[in-house]
């Protein structure tokens, strides 16, 4: 993303819009903002490229597929040397398991959320992927027991008197 990108009350509409239904059609889109199909192409265009829209995604219940068991996995690595490093994320995004991977301060390194098929499969993942790595000192297993979806990253509908925001 650039430095600083000059996100207008219309972008912040359309955002607003889409993080709540990334199905929309641009039609649709532009007639609930009030502007051309073309220009809210361009705008939602503009908004890709400058990397404020990060992409489109389906979620999926780990459940339903086969994964009921969710944990965090807090993780510590050492020596902190790029190419350790580098190859200690590439191989935790490899792992089937894997949801998503924070790199994170304080006492931990990483925060890794997975979702396993059982108890079993989570203890293999742990001790098999993470623990006997030469790079791993400690991991700690966190369940998750229950989950809730925050809100929106932008409020639900741009006040009257909003102000132009700059993203950075």
């Amino acid at each position: 993303m650039s430095d600083s990108v000059h996100v207008d009350s219309v972008d912040l509409e359309i955002l607003r819009l889409l993080q709540n239904d990334a199905r929309t059609s641009n039609r649709e889109l532009a007639a609930a903002v009030g502007i051309a199909p073309s220009t809210c192409l361009d705008r939602v265009r503009r908004l890709r490229r400058a990397g404020v829209i990060l992409g489109y995604t389906l979620r999926l219940d780990p459940a339903a597929l086969g994964r009921p068991i969710q944990a965090f996995l807090a993780v510590r690595v050492g020596p902190h040397h790029r190419p350790l490093v580098d190859n200690f994320v590439a191989h935790v995004l490899a792992q089937p398991q894997t949801r998503a991977l924070y790199h994170v301060a304080g006492p931990e390194d990483y925060l890794v959320h997975v979702a396993a098929a059982d108890i079993t499969d989570l203890q293999r993942l742990v001790l098999d992927g993470f623990t006997a790595r030469r790079e791993v000192t400690g991991v700690r297993t966190m369940l998750v027991f229950q989950t809730w979806d925050a809100g929106p990253l932008l409020p639900p509908a741009v006040g009257a008197g909003a102000r132009p925001a700059k993203v950075r």
